[in-house]
This record gives C-alpha cells, structure tokens and sequence, in this order.
C-alpha cells in the first residue's frame, strides 16, 4: 500500500515562513518559498508580506523593493499591509521621498489609506525632521477623513520636544488634550 504524501497549503507555507521571518531565519523562508513554488502552492500577498517585512527589518531595502516588483510581475495585488511595510521600511532607512512617492501614488489610485499609512509617513517626516511638513500632513490627513489618533500626535509632540520646539509641541499636546485623545 502506497502512501499519499501530503503538501502544505498556501497557509501552512505562509504560517511556517513567517515564523522562520520571525526567527530571523530569511534564507530558510526563501527556501520554503521556492519548495512553494516547486509543489504548486501559489504564495499570496500575506506569504510575500512576511519576507518584506523581514527584508525591511534587517535593512534590505532593495531587496525589499525587488521583492516587490517581483510580487507584482506574478500579477498579486498589494494591499495595504504590504505598502505600509515598505513605505516604512523606507523612512526608516532614510528614503523618505521613495516613501512619499509610494504615498502619493497610493492617494492618487484612490486605495483606502488608513491611519497606520499616516502614521507611517508623519514618522518618517519627523525622523527627517520636516516638522512642519508632518504638522501638515496631519491636517490632509482629515481632509482625507483619516481621523488622528493618539500615535500620531504623540510622533509629532515627542520629535518637537527632542529638537526643541516646544512651543509647537506644547500647541499639538493641547490639541490633542482638547480631542480627548489623551
């Protein structure tokens, strides 16, 4: 008697790749991907995810960047956990017009930008120390009908006071005291 040999699923695959991700472990997660590849199991936007946010972490942005053009080639459709990993893996390496660009494109095709985008691009602002660029983005942010929450003045209050300007950072935390977010 024979015995069937059983293959993972696109979710097992995913599950074990992004734990390997987790562990530090990316060359062993590539494996898997390409085992994936060889059984027929078709990676998904979350499988690619995991491998981007591993590639982000430990500052690969180009590969990051190549992972994603790659996943597009394979015609999957991003979303926006996926730019959101990117997008910040970039201004934490310092690319933040690369970001910006990703960001814009995002509000031009019309995706549903949420407040993590936001904060991810207010963040990255503050890191460059484009203050008043943040302070701006804030208020498109709800002329987009992004409501703020308390991440996002705490990102804009806390870099003002580390590059002391408390005057605008004492402005914000009354703002954000007045909306309760506090």
């Amino acid at each position: 008697m024979q015995s069937k040999k059983l293959i993972p699923n696109t979710v097992t695959y995913s599950s074990l790749i992004d734990g390997l991700c987790k562990s530090g472990r990316i060359s062993h997660a590539w494996e898997l991907l390409d085992e994936m590849h060889d059984v027929g199991q078709p990676a998904d936007v979350i499988t690619y995810s995991s491998l981007l946010h591993a590639l982000c972490k430990n500052h690969h942005v180009e590969k990051a960047i190549a992972l994603v053009k790659n996943i597009k080639d394979h015609g999957i459709q991003l979303d926006m956990i996926t730019y959101n990993i990117l997008m910040d893996g970039l201004c934490k390496q310092g690319r933040l017009q690369d970001a910006q660009v990703i960001f814009q494109d995002l509000l031009i095709k019309g995706y549903n930008v949420t407040i993590r985008t936001y904060n991810i691009m207010i963040n990255g602002l503050c890191l460059e120390g484009l203050f008043d660029d943040a302070m701006t983005l804030l208020s498109k942010m709800e002329d987009n009908g992004c409501i703020p929450d308390a991440i996002t003045y705490q990102t804009i209050i806390y870099a003002l006071f580390e590059n002391d300007e408390n005057y605008k950072a004492e402005k914000l935390l009354l703002e954000m005291v007045a909306r309760g977010l506090m």
